[in-house]
């Protein structure tokens, strides 16, 4: 989206006209605008996204987060939403600990997407018990 994940952003920096647009417009494209949302959560964001530049209400943001994380997921795939979500914070973790122990390269890790992907999955199989071994 560009914008960022809705986790650890400001609400009111995520839920704007623009982003609620835009996520609208791939979400139709993609085919899951239909699919995935009841009319009445249809209606609350096209409300939104007509009514509101950004939404400051947290009474309104509490109805409607839930609405678009479920759109970001169907619209990346459940592979990007993982990579997004657990995947990146591993990396950047696991990198400031090797920076810690002096790993000079370990800045960059939060950056590699075969490192971050590869952290993704293999956090969904520990929480499944595939841990392999």
């Amino acid at each position: 989206m560009g914008e960022g994940s809705l986790r650890g952003v400001s609400v009111s920096c995520v839920l704007s006209r623009r982003v609620l647009a835009k996520l609208r417009f791939r979400a139709v494209r993609r085919g899951v605008w239909f699919r995935d949302l009841k009319a009445v959560e249809r209606r609350l964001l096209d409300l939104t996204i007509a009514v509101v530049e950004r939404v400051h209400s947290v009474r309104l943001a509490s109805l409607v987060s839930p609405i678009v994380e479920r759109l970001l997921e169907a619209v990346e795939g459940r592979l990007s939403c993982l990579m997004r979500v657990r995947g990146r914070g591993l990396a950047e973790k696991l990198g400031r600990i090797a920076q810690s122990w002096g790993n000079k390269s370990a800045v960059h890790w939060a950056g590699d997407l075969g490192f971050v992907e590869y952290l993704a999955v293999a956090s969904v199989d520990a929480s499944v018990g595939f841990g392999g071994g």
